[in-house]
């Protein structure tokens, strides 16, 4: 029987919402505030689950204790207090909507945890907006 845990994570951080291909106006039309020039941020909070079977040595699905300690390495370090446009490195040329970021943190989480869990990541951007991946 697979059994899920759940560490949760939180992050702040700015972005702006802005498709280089498009002009001014359409950016404007379509993004709206999160447009704006000089960019606006987020108190962002992370649900990280991770699902497989209990390990019979310990008792776990997975170190709780690790799984903090790689949300706050590959995650947190990562974003919080950045600007996502300029200081991350994924949203180069990348819009980091929220449901990119959200991607984007699964794949960067998925890529540390072995084939036998099943992850899944949801992030809210605003208490009342989240999204989901996995």
């Amino acid at each position: 029987m697979k059994v899920s845990v759940t560490r949760r994570a939180h992050f702040n951080a700015a972005h702006r919402l802005h498709n280089p291909a498009w002009t001014d106006e359409k950016n404007r039309e379509v993004f709206g505030l999160c447009n704006n020039p000089n960019f606006h941020g987020h108190n962002y909070e992370m649900e990280v689950r991770v699902t497989g079977e209990i390990d019979p040595d310990t008792c776990m699905v997975v170190d709780l204790a690790w799984l903090a300690n790689l949300i706050k390495n590959e995650i947190e370090v990562r974003f919080d207090h950045k600007n996502l446009n300029i200081d991350v490195e994924e949203f180069r040329n990348l819009i980091p909507s929220a449901e990119n970021i959200c991607l984007t943190i699964w794949r960067i989480l998925r890529g540390h945890l072995p084939e036998k869990f099943d992850l899944h990541v949801r992030l809210y951007e605003t208490p009342r907006n989240s999204v989901e991946v996995g």
